[in-house]
Parts: structure tokens; sequence; C-alpha cells
């Protein structure tokens, strides 16, 4: 089915600047960052992106699939520890396979059973060892993608600091729409400094593409070296860079928040969710039957919303649920009539 002429609710382009005309000449980049793909500009973009974000440093990969890819597989060293959220993207996931650390998974937005999971890293890590091994890593994210639900970055950043982790957050969904400038949750909270890595992608509501990995200029050093997902594979073309640069510039524009902000606000107090934030762009509305799902979602694109269910196994088996994506495009009148569809006090 196409959703072409649908009204969008089911987008990742929060602040709507995806669809906004753009002037760029796109050229090869014809090979990798470590060869070829490399140029002035593209390192000027990096830095400028470390500015923005208040960070040391900054590498952009082509995805954030690849970045959380090169990043987990390589940085993390056989005798470190990986603690992450069990709800972590599958790009998170799919990098500690890889990686020859030992890992474990803590409950949900759980601060008491990360604590409980960061006391037993505590006994198990060789902190003595002589290659600096035992080094304990925390993953999450700042919002989430499938439940719509900010992550307890204030107290988990208060656990890392207590037992000697490093945090490192993922904030594919919150960079653009929270913090000043659109800075990211961890500035909004006051605690990007306490935070190991931060990773932005650019797909989402920067409305471009690409990721980068904001952290110190040393581990900038040894992912290009040592990151796969980096180092084996042909650059973005430099305007791509270029473009994410302006993208990031074009969002820094608060009203543009201000009004996915209204918006969610308006929606939310018509309809509670299930486990979304109050204030997140995604909210989340379960249901119990799994045909009842299929036929809601159905329903709305009937009557011209493009929004998708969300079913096994891409959640778990019962979990199905509508995913709303909520805009600054979005108007008054189309959140009111999504909302009557939606039959929910």
């Amino acid at each position: 089915m196409s959703f072409d002429n649908h009204i969008d609710f089911w987008s990742n382009d929060y602040l709507g600047l995806a669809g906004k005309e753009q002037s760029i000449k796109i050229t090869g980049s014809t090979g990798s960052r470590l060869i070829s793909g490399n140029s002035k500009a593209v390192e000027n973009v990096e830095r400028q992106l470390a500015l923005h974000f208040q960070s040391e440093a900054a590498l952009i990969f082509n995805s954030g699939y690849d970045a959380n890819v090169g990043l987990f597989s390589s940085l993390p060293q056989k005798g470190d520890i990986i603690l992450y959220d069990e709800y972590v993207h599958a790009s998170v996931r799919d990098g500690i396979r890889l990686s020859f650390a030992t890992s474990f998974s803590f409950r949900h937005n759980d601060v008491a059973d990360l604590e409980k999971k960061l006391k037993k890293a505590d006994r198990m890590s060789p902190k003595a060892s002589a290659m600096g091994q035992g080094t304990v890593f925390v993953a999450v994210e700042s919002l989430y993608s499938m439940d719509g639900d900010l992550a307890p970055l204030i107290e988990m950043s208060r656990l890392c600091e207590k037992f000697g982790a490093l945090l490192i957050v993922d904030e594919a969904h919150s960079g653009g729409v929270f913090g000043k400038e659109g800075k990211g949750l961890c500035e909004e909270l006051g605690i990007a400094d306490a935070v190991f890595i931060r990773l932005f992608t650019f797909g989402k509501a920067y409305g471009a593409h690409g990721a980068a990995v904001c952290c110190s200029v040393e581990v900038r050093q040894y992912l290009i070296n040592f990151a796969r997902s980096f180092i084996y594979t042909t650059a973005l073309p430099e305007a791509v860079y270029v473009h994410i640069l302006n993208q990031v510039e074009r969002s820094k524009q608060d009203i543009l928040r201000k009004q996915l902000q209204a918006n969610i606000a308006h929606f939310t107090k018509s309809v509670r969710s299930t486990s979304s934030s109050a204030d997140s762009p995604i909210q989340v509305i379960a249901f119990p039957d799994l045909e009842l799902c299929k036929m809601k979602a159905a329903e709305l694109q009937d009557a011209g919303f493009a929004i998708k269910a969300i079913l096994p196994p891409t959640v778990p088996a019962g979990a199905q649920r509508l995913r709303i994506c909520l805009h600054a495009f979005n108007t008054k009148e189309e959140i009111d009539r999504l909302i009557g569809l939606l039959k929910i006090n």
C-alpha cells in the first residue's frame, strides 16, 4: 500500500526538515575515509558538529547502524563488560555480538536492576590487569523508538560514576528534539559532560543521513583505526557531509521544537499512551489483541493516515501496538481527526 498521499504520523522526520528543498551537487567520494574519501571539508564538518554537541571530537559514520556496530565491536576489549538495556537498538546488539567483551542485559529502564548488574560486574572485572582491561560500559538509548519512553539518564549517570562505568547514550531519536538548539536529552538534563560517548543520527529529526559519534579525541582516533564499519566502506559523498551540517544548523530553530512539543501536548492531553513519555514525539498505543491492532491500523490508513501496526517479532509476542510519530508540521486539525478515529478516552 502506498502512503504517498497520506498524512504523516509514521516517519522520524520530527521537525519536518527532510522535505526541505536542497541545492547540493553530489559527486562520488571514490573510496574509504582512510584513502580517497576524506577531505578538509569533511573534517571541518566533524569539528563543527563537535562544537555544536559540546564534545571534544566527533566522527561521522555512514549510518547509525554502522556507527553502533563499529563502536561496540571494536572499543570494548576482552576482559571488559558491556551492560545494555534489554530494549537497546539492534545495531548495538549486533556490535556487542562482534565484540570480545562479556555482555549482560538489564531490565528496560530499571535503575535498580542496572545497579545490581553493576555490582556484579564490579566483582568480575579484573581491574588490576596490565592490559588495562576490566572496563565496564553501559549502553542505553535516550529515547526508545518502539515504546516512546525516555531513559532515566540522571540516575544512570550517577550509578556509572559510582561504579566507575562508562555510559554510552544513543541519542538517535532525541537529537534535534530535546535540549538547547536540539543538542539532545543529555544536554537538556545537564549530564553531557558525564557521558563517555553520545551518538547522534541524522536521518531522523535532522532530515539527512549518517551518524556522528561524539567522543574524546583519543576515542575518535581509535575508531578511525579499528572500527571496521568505518574503515571498510566507501565514504559518503562530500556534499552529504556538508548537507548534514546544514541540516543541523536548520534544526537550531527553537520554533520548530516548540511547535513539536505543542503538538505532542495536544495529542497526549486526549490520548493516554501505555508506555510513552508525555513529551515524547513517539506515542505508543498498545492493543491486547493482534487482529484488533491490525484492523485499527488498516482503518487509519483507509482514512488517509500513514500509521502502521508494530507487530511481533519486531516487538515481543502479545506486545503489538500502533506507533504514532508526531511532527512540528502536523496541524491541530489533523491531530484532532486522528484522536477521533482512535476512540480512546
